[in-house]
């Protein structure tokens, strides 16, 4: 049985967003990338990775894709990434991988040993992660942004399994947190203020992270470290367009 993949790729700002202004393109997603839109380098990965299919693209403007000659249907996309995931879980349902349109370097081993190390977990959503060291041993110089928990220090990677149905509960959250990002109250009355606590005086660890999300949601959620530092590299800025040309010459 083949594994549906949604591709986030919605851009509010559309044709006006500084990466796209910067590529000259219609939307962020046909940015150029050594010389390829960087939404075709990640749906031909897509497509060469054993088992995944059939993939779906989530995008305010699906003509700004007419070009590309892939396999993929496109779906609506909501205010935020929360909301374009929930809209694709109604209409596609669990399981369903989840990456996105800028994230270029993505490679099928990647993908690979993160569901299989997902499946293991025995998890209703799984979160890939890269730990600090490992990026900064195959990136070396970069700078990542890292969420400081107090067993780790790690960057997403754009990777993300929702295993079963009940993972869903999760993206409801996710919601919740992200209509309220202004509101912090609000965001410390969902979580929990003793969570919120921790995390300031850096006293939050991860299963204690994962155990609230939980008894919040009744999903349970693994972070899933993956062995390839470049797995956290996107492109969300210019010196990030920078830095990926820069290691995917290094790979050729």
């Amino acid at each position: 049985m083949s594994l549906p993949v949604l591709v986030l790729a919605g851009s509010r700002d559309g044709a006006e967003d500084p990466l796209a202004r910067l590529g000259r393109v219609a939307h962020k997603a046909l940015l150029p990338v050594a010389g390829r839109p960087m939404i075709d380098r990640v749906l031909e990965t897509l497509s060469t990775t054993t088992g995944l299919g059939p993939a779906y693209v989530s995008i305010e403007t699906p003509e700004a894709l007419d070009s590309l000659d892939r396999a993929f249907t496109c779906v609506p996309t909501a205010r935020g990434p929360s909301g374009s995931v929930a809209l694709a879980l109604d209409r596609i349902g669990a399981p369903l991988l989840i990456t996105t349109a800028d994230h270029p370097l993505l490679q099928p081993l990647w993908i690979t040993e993160f569901l299989r190390d997902a499946e293991a977990s025995g998890c209703d959503l799984a979160v890939g992660i890269a730990l600090r060291p490992v990026i900064e041993r195959d990136v070396k110089g970069t700078k990542r942004t890292y969420i400081p928990l107090s067993d780790m220090k790690f960057s997403g990677c754009n990777l993300f399994l929702l295993r079963t149905p009940r993972g869903g509960a999760v993206v409801e959250l996710w919601q919740r947190l992200e209509r309220d990002r202004k509101h912090p109250l609000k965001m410390a009355r969902t979580l929990g203020f003793g969570i919120l606590l921790r995390a300031l005086f850096r006293r939050l660890d991860s299963a204690t992270l994962t155990s609230r999300i939980q008894a919040l949601t009744g999903a349970r959620v693994s972070l899933v470290p993956i062995a390839h530092g470049r797995a956290a590299v996107d492109v969300d800025k210019p010196q990030d367009l920078v830095l990926v040309e820069k290691l995917l010459a290094e790979a050729s």
